[in-house]
């Protein structure tokens, strides 16, 4: 199997690493700095799971020039306009694209741009960053899930051949016959995780340690299962009892929202946030802490793109 990954940041460096290191037909579409960078330094992966220092094929953007048949699409929400004029080059009639971007949006993107019959459903569960010298660092947590399958439900032959090409790669890999809710379930938990983190500009002990903080973010929580619920993908106990558990006192936890807020860059806001309100307004669902937290992040967005106009 032919694999393009598409983004070699944290998230498709780390899986993409690691299929590498199991000997898979892998290569990274990446752009010219991202490039350079590793070419001067290599792919380094430096995980709670062991290390890997990799040396993969690249191609550039603009360079791709036969279809795959994986496209492994690991990117910002930001970026996925751009990526999918990248990628379209690797899509034949037999391409499967694996999106693994947070939110439900890039869905209607992609199915609009390369049909349904190419796009699967895929979530990620990881907490990774890059370092200064461009090496992917996994350290924060040991969750390095894949979780992918057809957004129709049920399984296929292309699913299957996927679980065969991830078998013995060291990350968890999962074929999903309901990857559709499983998507929204995440949707729910990161939701509220960055719209709480973000608008309190703190870790979930802090904001657990302010008055408030804790019924302030379960309110947040039953806004975005209210609206899953009513989108008719209501979050199973399963999932509730583990998003309880990830929010607690004392929890060091952040989103990557916050985190991109903290650095300068650009965020997923209206992809995570945005895009959960919309849809509870058009189901009738009341969300008004999300709403602030919605409004909040756009400000720091609009202040950004003011700020950086003025260089």
């Amino acid at each position: 199997m032919r694999i393009l990954v598409v983004g070699a940041g944290a998230l498709g460096g780390y899986f993409g690493g690691r299929l590498l290191e199991a000997g898979r037909d892998v290569t990274f579409l990446v752009r010219p700095r991202r490039a350079e960078q590793i070419s001067q330094h290599g792919l380094r992966i430096d995980s709670l799971h062991g290390n890997a220092d990799l040396h993969p094929r690249m191609v550039l953007t603009g360079e791709v020039s036969s279809p795959y048949d994986l496209v492994l699409l690991a990117v910002k929400a930001y970026s996925l306009s751009a990526a999918m004029d990248d990628l379209a080059p690797a899509v034949g009639p037999e391409t499967a694209i694996l999106p693994v971007i947070n939110g439900m949006r890039h869905l209607d993107a992609l199915i609009k741009r390369f049909g349904a019959e190419h796009i699967l459903g895929g979530l990620a569960q990881i907490a990774a960053t890059l370092g200064p010298e461009g090496q992917v660092v996994h350290r924060m947590g040991p969750l390095h899930n894949l979780v992918y399958g057809e957004l129709r439900g049920g399984t296929s032959g292309r699913v299957r051949e996927i679980a065969s090409a991830f078998e013995g790669v060291k990350f968890d890999s999962r074929a999903s016959e309901q990857i559709t809710q499983e998507m929204w379930e995440k949707w729910v938990g990161l939701a509220t995780l960055a719209g709480m983190t973000s608008l309190m500009r703190g870790s979930v002990g802090d904001i657990f340690a302010a008055p408030d903080g804790r019924r302030t973010t379960l309110a947040v929580l039953d806004e975005c299962r209210s609206t899953a619920t009513a989108a008719g993908y209501e979050p199973r106990p399963t999932f509730v009892e583990f998003a309880l558990s990830m929010l607690k006192e004392g929890s060091p936890m952040t989103a990557s929202m916050l985190r991109d807020i903290e650095r300068g860059g650009p965020t997923e806001g209206e992809h995570v946030l945005g895009d959960m309100v919309e849809r509870a307004e058009s189901l009738g669902v009341p969300t008004p802490l999300l709403r602030l937290a919605r409004c909040h992040v756009a400000a720091y967005e609009a202040r950004r793109t003011r700020e950086q106009a003025g260089r």
